[in-house]
């Protein structure tokens, strides 16, 4: 199974791109995805920018990250 994380792109440099991933940011590469630019939402794969996402689907995608996680917490503060 692969695991794609939503990340807006904030600076670019020649083929490595910041990527923020909600106040994380991390370095990935451009080499399959040349055309991005600065603003754009991609998916990250292994840090590889592996698709450009639309704004509003790259937000839906977090969202559920999110709710995943409170889930999460929620349901490891019940076994406690």
């Amino acid at each position: 199974m692969c695991l794609g994380v939503p990340g807006k792109v904030v600076f670019i440099k020649e083929d490595i791109a910041e990527v923020d991933f909600g106040g994380i940011k991390r370095e990935v590469s451009l080499l399959i995805c040349p055309d991005v630019m600065e603003g754009d939402y991609v998916l990250v794969h292994v840090g590889f920018a592996i698709q450009r996402l639309e704004k509003e689907e790259a937000l839906e995608t977090l969202a559920l990250f999110k709710e995943i996680e409170r889930g999460y917490r929620e349901s490891a503060e019940e076994d406690r």
